[in-house]
């Protein structure tokens, strides 16, 4: 609460605040906790920054905030059918749209390979703490990505997360059927998300999901 008020501080002119999560959220409340202290469980995030802020706060998970910033602005813009948010870094987070539209809280990182979470297995920090070679890495990928495609055969898979920014390192080691592209907004595709989410939010029921409102009519938003 403190980190986020800190960051909030540096800004000024706003009306609303977003604030992505790594969990599921259900109206302003965090109902998972993967990869976060366990008091997060049910907690009335939204609830807790505002009145921590003093502002309106809209809070959403962290991967759907970035998949929302790619549909306004970056790799899913006037994409149609079904396509694929991933976030690789701590876990693996997803987010699911169709034609533009968010189908919140997918938590796809989860999915089972080998026993386990997948995120175990093919997150960045398995690459980091195994200390494994791209090729190594990256086959761990394929078979994630390979599964999802079975499940659920998306048009186009999106990458971001602070890997993102390496993708010249494994794209090409991937044999999947669906398109990959790394996420236009790289690492900064969650902080937009927050923002456009909080904008979208002040602008009342009809701005509740992405691509209701012109992002440019959105009130001014800071984002944590």
């Amino acid at each position: 609460m403190e980190a986020v008020a800190e960051v909030a501080a540096q800004f000024d002119g706003f009306d609303s605040i977003g604030v992505t999560f790594p969990g599921v959220v259900v109206d302003g409340v965090t109902r998972s906790a993967a990869n976060v202290d366990k008091s997060w469980l049910d907690a009335p995030a939204a609830r807790l920054f505002t009145e921590r802020l003093g502002k309106p706060v809209t809070v959403l998970n962290d991967a759907d905030a970035a998949g929302v910033a790619e549909v306004a602005f970056g790799a899913g813009r006037d994409q149609s059918g079904l396509i694929m948010m991933l976030t690789f870094g701590t876990g693996i987070g997803s987010a699911l749209f169709l034609d533009g539209v968010l189908l919140p809280n997918t938590e796809l990182g989860h999915l089972e390979l080998d026993g386990g979470d997948a995120e175990l297995l093919a997150s960045d920090r398995a690459r980091e703490s195994e200390d494994l070679s791209w090729e190594q890495w990256a086959a761990r990928v394929e078979r994630y990505l390979r599964h999802v495609e079975m499940l659920l055969s998306p048009r186009l898979f999106i990458v971001g997360g602070g890997v993102s920014k390496k993708s010249e390192k494994f794209f090409p080691l991937l044999d999947i059927r669906t398109p990959i592209v790394p996420a236009t907004l790289l690492n900064n595709a969650g902080i937009i998300g927050a923002a456009i989410a909080a904008g979208q939010a002040a602008a009342g029921p009809g701005g509740q999901h992405p691509g209701a409102i012109p992002v440019d009519a959105a009130a001014p938003a800071a984002h944590a």
